[in-house]
């Protein structure tokens, strides 16, 4: 069957580039497609200049945040897999995913994610994904100083796949979703976790932790190059995905913010963690990512979200059409 890639244009933040539209979960808020990322209102809709703290650049975008989050979407069934990452997981809302996250630290701070899927959108404006991460302070620069950091953090990038524009104590969200305007649902969600300076946890223990919420995986390497990788797939009925099964190979998730998931029906979800070790103690972790992949709902989302927005246009067309054959003028002949 065909599978759906998720391509983006990756954006650079830097600390003098005001972070953009904020999100909230306030009551009543509208989920207009052209509103912030949570759907409710924020306080500055245009990025503030002079220098702030971070403290006050996240007072300035994150608007009114109700915590905790108000989630209306069914809860998963008990004897399906666990399938959430701190709370967010595949079929919520665009809102109640956007509203969680900002509630899982007061400087976490939403925006608008620059990637975007294969499909034909008819000029639809759709909310695809949302990227977050930890409120910087706003330090105004000259555009050589900005163009400096952007050409190092891409020499960084291009040399190293650790996420080097994090710090100890960081932390970074990313949130797929699709559908039509205003009703996206969340299929795909990642999140990484830098651990402060000093309380690195063991390897092993990280481990532990995440068998203890994802339970026994399905595929669990070895340590090799300083990270250690899990994965628990499972097929569209819920169950595990076995070695003797075809699909072991091919039903894949993504546990980096930074990447892209791919969407195929013959594949259930798929939660990913990653363990990355201490450059200089490898029995300690420096940092981790987990993430969860609804391979064959993205996929009937997408591919509902096409036709749906084909049947849109096809609409609006009959409906010119109709306006035209009542209200055109007539040729000059």
């Amino acid at each position: 069957m065909k599978a759906i890639r998720c391509i983006f244009i990756r954006s650079i933040v830097t600390s003098s580039l005001a972070l953009a539209l904020a999100a909230c979960g306030a009551k009543g808020a509208g989920p207009g497609a052209g509103g912030p990322p949570g759907g409710g209102t924020s306080k500055s809709t245009q990025p503030r200049s002079g220098n702030a703290t971070a403290e006050e650049v996240a007072e300035e975008m994150r608007g009114d945040v109700r915590c905790p989050a108000r989630i209306e979407t069914r809860p998963r069934d008990a004897k399906a897999p666990v399938d959430d990452v701190l709370g967010v997981r595949p079929g919520m809302t665009y809102e109640e995913a956007a509203n969680l996250v900002l509630c899982s630290n007061e400087l976490m701070v939403v925006q608008a994610d620059g990637r975007g899927f294969q499909i034909q959108t008819y000029g639809e404006t759709l909310r695809q994904g949302f990227s977050a991460r930890l409120a910087q302070p706003r330090v105004e620069k000259t555009s050589k100083q900005i163009m400096m950091e952007m050409q190092d953090y891409t020499i960084g990038r291009s040399g190293n796949r650790v996420s080097e524009d994090m710090k100890p104590g960081e932390s970074k969200w990313y949130v797929g979703t699709i559908g039509l305007p205003g009703k996206e649902r969340v299929i795909n969600v990642a999140r990484e976790e830098w651990f402060a300076a000093g309380r690195n946890p063991t390897m092993e223990s990280v481990e532990q932790a995440l068998l203890k919420k994802y339970g026994a995986p399905t595929r669990s390497q070895p340590p090799a190059g300083g990270q250690k990788y899990i994965t628990w797939a499972y097929d569209t009925f819920g169950r595990p995905i076995t070695e003797t099964s075809p699909l072991f190979n091919r039903c894949t998730g993504v546990a980096d913010p930074d990447g892209g998931a791919n969407f195929s029906p013959d594949c259930g979800e798929v939660v990913t963690a990653t363990i990355f070790s201490m450059p200089d103690n490898p029995a300690l972790s420096r940092f981790f990512q987990v993430g969860v992949v609804d391979q064959a709902g993205g996929y009937e989302a997408l591919t509902a979200t096409e036709q749906g927005l084909q049947q849109m246009d096809a609409a609006r067309k009959a409906q010119q059409v109709k306006d035209a054959a009542k209200n055109s003028a007539s040729p000059q002949l």
